[in-house]
């Protein structure tokens, strides 16, 4: 029989793009040495900036998702966040070519059809140089609450396609994450994200890192932070734009021992209710994405994942809202706070990625701590690398504060105002790197962000954020 058009068109799509896998696999991605970062098979820096896509294997053809794919790739994002049994109806809504994930919702009896489309987003998006963060399965399919269900999975039956899936994809360039926005209540709940993950490394043998996506405010840590399986820590501090009792978790999962690298796997999103409260507070902007990006980096995470409220769903004209989406996909994945990721991303990689340490220290408290370093959407954060070579500081507000000049490896500390809004470093100047000296960022008085960066001046780096060729700095 010859197969639908959709069929033949996923079938050809993923002949072509495992073809060219197979002539040059993303690497595999490790733990560093110090157990803070990931690094790839040749010892490089891998940095995590995530676009959350919860819903891409679900509700997008094979087109769709080359469109998408195409836009983060060219924004500098390196991982999406996918779901292959998804929330929304994930087991009886089929995808967009038509299929159901499973046969009579049986883990044990895949659907080809669907995960042969599955396939294909999966190496288009490898072909971009983009790795998939592959969620198995949303967390209602073995715990309902909050969710449409229906349970489907026993520890047995979550080993068994923990297996399956992680031999089908064994190859590609992945990190498994485990869990789904529901909370572990009991131990039936921990036996199956234990089997899964038990499956995945006997399917994969070991190629893929793993790790857990909990329900919001908690992290992984609270139910596993020892569980040999769990390779890095992930966190859901939330859709609040506060800092005080939200991203300050970051450095509790990143003093925890044994040491294990943290990440903030969902923060608030562009566009979202904030605090889930739109009618008091109203929709979320690219600055409230921008302050966690930072607060997260500086406290610990070695990358970060971004989201808006439109694209993790897939809304769409003709699609049933969730919680008040204000655009279309399409014309979200557009929005500024994409493109400043990215941005983000070229600062902290211009310089020295893997001895970098979070360190307030830096900053020196005023009279009332709650001015530097500040609380709310108005704390100040600091990071530096442990040789002293180079720090920067979070300004989140056009407030004077002072800073601690004596970390600084060399006698002369050259400075420079970094925009995390465009990209654009401005020098200040070099001075001595002794006593404490005061700095006023170039917007007093308003709720604008700057980040302060301070270099040894012998080290002779360039511009923070640069070089900037690799992706766009502007969506204008």
């Amino acid at each position: 029989m010859i197969p639908s058009l959709p069929a033949r068109r996923v079938f050809l799509w993923v002949c072509l793009c495992w073809t060219c896998l197979a002539d040059g696999r993303l690497p595999q991605l490790h733990i560093s040495d110090n157990h803070r970062y990931f690094v790839t098979a040749e010892g490089r820096p891998f940095f995590w900036l995530a676009d959350t896509a919860w819903e891409l294997f679900h509700r997008l053809s094979v087109d769709e998702s080359s469109f998408y794919l195409e836009n983060r790739a060219a924004k500098g994002f390196t991982v999406i966040q996918a779901v292959a049994l998804a929330e929304f109806d994930g087991l009886t809504a089929p995808n967009a070519e038509g299929q159901l994930p499973l046969i009579e919702n049986d883990p044990l009896r895949p659907n080809e059809a669907y995960f042969q489309h599955v396939d294909a987003v999966v190496a288009r998006a490898n072909a971009l140089g983009l790795y998939i963060g592959f969620l198995p399965t949303w967390g209602d399919k073995w715990n309902k609450k909050w969710g449409a269900g229906p349970e489907i999975f026993t520890p047995e039956t979550a080993r068994r396609y923990g297996e399956w899936i992680g031999r089908r994809y064994r190859d590609a360039g992945l990190v498994w994450i485990l869990g789904g926005d529901r909370p572990v209540e009991s131990d039936i709940h921990r036996e199956i994200v234990r089997a899964m993950a038990q499956g995945l490394r006997k399917g994969d043998e070991g190629a893929h890192l793993i790790s857990f996506h909990p329900t919001g405010g908690l992290g992984s840590a609270e139910s596993f932070h020892n569980e040999e399986w769990l390779d890095f820590n992930m966190r859901q501090n939330g859709h609040n734009p506060e800092f005080t009792g939200h991203y300050d978790k970051t450095r509790l999962d990143y003093d925890r021992t044994p040491i294990k690298p943290v990440i903030d796997a969902e923060p608030i999103y562009e566009g979202h209710p904030v605090s889930f409260n739109a009618k008091n507070f109203g929709h979320s902007v690219a600055a409230d994405v921008r302050r966690p990006f930072y607060w997260d980096l500086f406290n610990g995470a070695f990358g970060h994942t971004y989201g808006h409220h439109s694209v993790w769903s897939m809304h769409a004209p003709g699609r049933a809202p969730v919680n008040s989406p204000i655009l279309g996909w399409r014309e979200a994945i557009d929005e500024p706070g994409a493109f400043q990721m990215g941005i983000g991303r070229r600062l902290m990689e211009s310089r020295p990625v893997l001895a970098r340490i979070p360190d307030d220290s830096i900053l020196v408290p005023a009279e009332f701590p709650t001015v530097v370093p500040g609380a709310g959407t108005r704390r100040f954060a600091a990071t530096r690398d442990v040789a002293g070579t180079y720090a920067f500081v979070y300004v989140p507000v056009g407030r004077s504060f002072r800073v601690r000049m004596g970390f600084i490896s060399g006698p002369m500390a050259r400075v420079w105002w970094f925009n995390p809004r465009d990209g654009v470093a401005v020098r200040l100047g070099d001075f001595t790197s002794d006593g404490e000296r005061e700095f006023v960022p170039p917007t007093p008085g308003e709720l604008l962000d700057w980040v302060l960066v301070l270099d040894d001046a012998a080290k002779g780096y360039g511009p923070p954020g640069t070089p900037q060729t690799l992706f766009p700095l502007s969506p204008r």
